[in-house]
């Protein structure tokens, strides 16, 4: 199954341009979300305000080299390796949910615009990539799901508690799900579960790239900008810093002081 490259089995159904047509026709549905959530929210105009003011507060230049350097280390570790998750198990499950969607995403594209005719023999590593990457995603979406939700994990909420802030995480998961449950079926040849699971796959899809405006989907886009803006302003000294913790007992409230732990 993993080595059977399943658009091309399709193509013996469904045309290769009609893939190809739903292939653009979500792409164009993520331009379009994004810009619809950049003008809702104002996202752009608060960014560039923001670049301006850290512009004018800056109390040093920085230099070419040194913006070059800043620019590759925020792209190495904020956005490629999330090293603000820290080394716990939502870093884990981010970057696993992170790369097999885009191994999962890429491949998709390359098999149906490279390698949905039947005619066309497709390399066995395409196949393989694309079933790991919906592996990669299922993984990561679902231990998150499950296990590292803060509402879940602190707050005592069920699991299938859903608002409108797991549209993305939820219809992502289940795109892979029905991804590899339709390779499957499609690959022990039943028909009935194979479209049925193929027609879930266009439906989830349709809510993933379609609901780009209502879901968090979008917020993978803003993310590399704001990382960057926040280095290049804390090596400039135009980001504002909260004061420097007194060495002295805290007070709380009318003046008492915080006592210390009792240990029993």
């Amino acid at each position: 199954m993993l080595q059977i490259n399943p658009f091309a089995t399709l193509a013996g159904s469904i045309p290769p341009t009609f893939m190809k047509v739903f292939v653009i026709a979500m792409i164009l549905c993520v331009i379009v979300g994004t810009l619809l959530d950049m003008a809702h929210k104002k996202n752009a105009k608060y960014f560039f305000i923001n670049l301006k003011k850290s512009k004018e507060a800056a109390k040093r230049k920085i230099s070419p080299s040194k913006k070059t350097s800043i620019i590759i280390k925020t792209v190495a570790s904020d956005i490629m390796t999330t090293s603000e998750l820290g080394a716990g198990q939502r870093r884990i499950a981010h970057l696993l949910g992170m790369y097999g969607s885009i191994l999962f995403w890429t491949v998709t594209c390359i098999l149906i615009f490279g390698y949905s005719n039947p005619f066309i023999s497709t390399p066995v590593i395409l196949p393989m990539l694309w079933h790991i990457g919906a592996m990669m995603t299922c993984l990561g979406g679902y231990w998150f799901w499950f296990f590292l939700r803060v509402d879940v994990s602190a707050e005592g909420h069920s699991w299938y508690r859903i608002i409108r802030a797991d549209l993305f995480v939820l219809s992502l998961v289940t795109a892979s799900t029905f991804a590899l449950l339709w390779s499957y079926f499609q690959y022990a040849d039943v028909a009935i579960l194979s479209y049925l699971f193929l027609t879930l796959l266009v439906l989830s899809n349709l809510v993933l790239f379609g609901g780009v405006y209502w879901s968090k989907f979008a917020h993978m886009f803003y993310k590399p900008g704001a990382a960057l803006q926040k280095n290049l302003s804390e090596e400039d000294g135009s980001r504002d810093w909260l004061p420097e913790p007194s060495d002295k007992p805290k007070q709380f409230g009318l003046g008492i002081k915080r006592e210390s732990a009792r240990h029993y």
